[in-house]
């Protein structure tokens, strides 16, 4: 899956706990009728992709939509979505297209004569 848009917010890398677990967030705005602001995380290795974004830069993103179960101490079950980069590049501008540019036309042509006296074969 991928999510394309505008970076809104590039936070800085977190490090949690001894482990040295790591997390950056992006904030990415999507280019739609409604825009939405997708906050998408990289982890681990991953956080120094984004070295080389800043805010304003169009970027298309590879995600992971990852899901968990937490049941807390009254042993209610708690479920957490997250959306985790694993791909991130710069967009340049739109895409070319292949199709060849329409010739201006200076003036309509009527079609050639018809003949009056054809029968008129449409149903209403």
């Amino acid at each position: 899956m991928e999510v394309s848009g505008k970076i809104k917010v590039l936070n800085d890398t977190q490090t949690f706990g001894s482990n040295g677990f790591r997390k950056r967030e992006v904030v990415v705005t999507t280019d739609e009728q409604y825009p939405q602001m997708i906050m998408v995380e990289f982890i681990q290795d991953k956080c120094d992709l984004l070295n080389d974004f800043n805010v304003g830069d169009d970027v298309k993103i590879n995600i992971n939509l990852r899901g968990r179960e937490w049941i807390n101490p009254e042993g209610v079950a708690k479920y957490f979505n997250a959306i985790q980069g694993w791909r991130i590049e710069k967009i340049q501008g739109q895409a070319a297209t292949n199709v060849p540019p329409v010739e201006k036309m200076d003036a309509f042509e009527p079609a050639s004569e018809t003949s009056d006296g054809d029968a008129d074969d449409l149903p209403f």
